[in-house]
């Protein structure tokens, strides 16, 4: 008898909440957030729009889950990297070069105006901590604004690179 007899329909999940989220990501960068429906979503992930609502009972549900999963994303990018200025750059150049993001720059700029300002949303606060245990709470706070100018501003990986090594060495000086 297996160890966890739901297991599989875990694994099932997962799968399916990553397609969705997967999905609007695309969406975002094609269609624009404003555009973007949940029959677009459901027809894009390739399931049903009742599976798409026993996961998520709304676009704005689904639009958290994906902030949540990409704040997450950058988080393991930073854990995994061999030092604070390497993820610092890894994580800029994401925040650059991530198609949705250029998308909503030029399609719904004020939707990404607010999402970038709301700060003391749970979001923020779980990201700031992760940035504080990888540079100090010091550097934190100026690594955190540097990366959401470029949500707005991209940089080329040359620039993320120096620029990192700027904010990583001020505590070196």
């Amino acid at each position: 008898m297996p160890l966890n007899k739901y297991a599989p329909q875990v694994a099932t999940h997962r799968r399916t909440q990553r397609a969705i989220l997967q999905a609007t990501k695309e969406l975002i960068a094609t269609t624009g957030l404003k555009k973007m429906s949940m029959i677009e979503i459901a027809d894009v992930s390739e399931v049903s729009r009742a599976t798409l609502y026993n996961h998520y009972r709304d676009k704005e549900s689904v639009l958290l889950a994906l902030c949540e999963s990409e704040l997450a994303r950058l988080v393991e990018i930073a854990q995994k990297a061999p030092d604070a200025t390497t993820a610092l750059e890894q994580i800029s150049v994401e925040i650059s070069q991530d198609k949705a993001l250029m998308a909503m720059r030029a399609q719904d700029p004020d939707s990404l105006t607010v999402a970038l300002s709301a700060q003391t949303d749970t979001l923020w606060k779980a990201f700031s901590i992760a940035m504080a245990h990888l540079l100090g709470s010091e550097k934190s706070e100026l690594a955190i604004r540097w990366l959401i100018g470029q949500a707005l501003h991209p940089i080329n990986a040359r620039q993320s690179r120096l620029q990192a090594e700027a904010i990583t060495g001020i505590a070196n000086l």
